[in-house]
């Protein structure tokens, strides 16, 4: 699928990934829908990207405000025919800690947001792609969900993180299978230790030591290269149902 005059909405649009997403798609042509929390980074983008961008504040667990969101994006570009999940949430925990065993509450959050959150939008999303025209191989859209290398290689205090790509990671082909009908692709990208919000409170001895864990590039991945995994999944038509690492070959320790 070509990226111009297309319409892609992303999830977590407003930092990260899913802004360098957003950037790289509007750069090649295509309008973007930003779902995310932060309103000021939120229209802070928006604001930058110009007529070409819409930002719509967004809880992915929640269906209602999804499918406004998506209906938003509907009136002001007529379609959408790319959906990139972005948002997430990590906050370690260990099962046994020093205050006693791991909180259900957070558990179910980081589920909630990573996996519910996920489904949510590539069910809703795909069910406005089934409007579109069918292009070329019947083509009507393109789905990317975002796990991560924790979803194969845990760390200790990454279960319910962990937990929540793994599912990301185990729906993709299922889902892939559902949607061939339809001329609708899903995969997932499974990045690896990336220089994103998530990892910006560290301080910056830390990230360089995070960094040297890779083994080449011996770096933090940037969103950019994460947004241009992203674009090519896009434009090449055979990739469908697959899960694809992105870490610059990193296998995590155990902590």
């Amino acid at each position: 699928m070509m990226l111009a005059n297309k319409v892609v909405v992303v999830t977590g649009g407003a930092s990260g990934l899913g802004e360098a997403c957003a950037r790289m798609f509007v750069e090649n042509g295509s309008k973007a829908a930003l779902l995310d929390l932060s309103e000021d980074n939120g229209n802070r983008l928006a604001n930058e990207l110009g007529k070409d961008a819409l930002f719509c504040k967004t809880d992915v667990t929640d269906e209602n405000e999804v499918e406004n969101a998506l209906n938003l994006t509907m009136e002001k570009f007529g379609a959408i025919h790319i959906a990139i999940n972005c948002a997430g949430t990590g906050t370690p925990a260990k099962v046994i800690g020093k205050n006693g065993p791991l909180s259900i509450a957070s558990f179910r959050k980081v589920i909630d947001i990573n996996l519910v959150g996920t489904m949510i939008v590539v069910a809703r999303a795909a069910a406005k792609m089934l409007m579109n025209k069918p292009q070329e191989d019947g083509e009507r859209g393109v789905v990317i969900n975002t796990a991560s290398a924790a979803a194969f290689d845990g760390q200790i205090g990454q279960a319910a993180y962990s937990a929540s790509k793994a599912a990301v990671v185990g729906m993709t082909l299922p889902i892939a299978r559902e949607f061939a009908e339809y001329g609708i692709r899903i995969n997932t990208i499974a990045p690896g230790l990336f220089d994103t919000p998530m990892l910006a409170g560290l301080k910056q001895e830390v990230r360089n030591a995070l960094g040297r864990m890779v083994p080449f590039p011996k770096r933090l991945g940037l969103p950019r290269e994460y947004a241009l995994l992203a674009k090519h999944i896009v434009d090449n038509p055979m990739l469908n149902g697959e899960t694809i690492r992105l870490d610059g070959s990193l296998r995590m320790a155990a902590k």
